[in-house]
């Protein structure tokens, strides 16, 4: 069944993953690729699976996520990101709003996939999301690279969840954390927040605290511990580079 909306996807070197992100949503009317700038297949693969592609500089995940939406062709649209797939029950939900809609947009749970097994607990899972929107209603905010749909009307919850296949390996994870502090200690200093040498310090314990102990990480066993401890470095990293940037004003 082809169904009347848009499967909304940013993408940079990804042709690991876009197929099958495209494969799971195959139903869809329409697929759009935001691609910025590919240096590998992403794009000739995007188009052999019938997606409509277009390329744009990197301006950041907010904007580049608003791009992608203002240039759906459909009043639904469902974002993606590469390396989400939707889950069969997801899509028999999506099937029946689009059907009978009673609202603007729609939250789903989001189920990780991390280095070789289901995590489902650390505050990872359910975690939902709202992906499914009125394009007209809809708009993406937050602070890069932590983006967020904003729905200024009815949001109702759906139960099929959108699985995340986050980090093959711990390397993968580090890279990532990299990455992401850097964006975010630079667009937090943009808005005048500064670190001490506390938020060094407990931050990353509290962290750590929260998701093992607090939010039952220790039931995910190895995944689960390996898991917390690189996002209690991730808040560590986050701050550490805050610091520096004061430092150095």
């Amino acid at each position: 069944m082809t169904l009347p909306l848009t499967a909304a996807i940013i993408a940079f070197n990804e042709e690991d993953k876009i197929e099958d992100c495209l494969l799971s949503v195959a139903w869809a009317e329409e697929k759009l690729v935001v691609d910025s700038h590919s240096a590998d297949a992403t794009r000739d693969i995007a188009r052999g699976l019938g997606a409509r592609v277009i390329e744009r500089d990197w301006p950041g995940h907010v904007s580049q996520k608003n791009f992608a939406l203002e240039n759906a062709s459909n009043e639904w649209v469902l974002s993606i990101d590469a390396d989400e797939r939707i889950s069969e029950k997801l899509y028999g939900e999506i099937i029946s709003v689009m059907e009978n809609s009673s609202a603007d947009g729609y939250r789903m749970p989001r189920k990780v996939f991390y280095i070789n097994r289901w995590i489902n607990h650390c505050g990872w899972y359910p975690a939902p999301k709202i992906r499914l929107v009125r394009k007209n209603r809809a708009r993406w905010g937050g602070v890069d690279p932590h983006d967020t749909l904003l729905v200024d009307g009815k949001v109702k919850n759906l139960k099929g969840d959108i699985y995340h296949l986050s980090f093959d390996t711990i390397h993968d994870h580090f890279k990532t954390v990299n990455h992401f502090t850097r964006v975010g200690a630079e667009e937090a200093f943009k808005r005048g927040k500064r670190a001490n040498a506390a938020d060094i310090t407990f931050r990353p314990m509290f962290t750590f605290f929260k998701m093992y102990c607090l939010k039952l990480g220790f039931l995910d066993g190895m995944a689960g511990l390996i898991a917390c401890a690189l996002s209690a470095f991730n808040t560590f990293s986050k701050y550490d580079r805050l610091y520096d940037l004061a430092a150095a004003e």
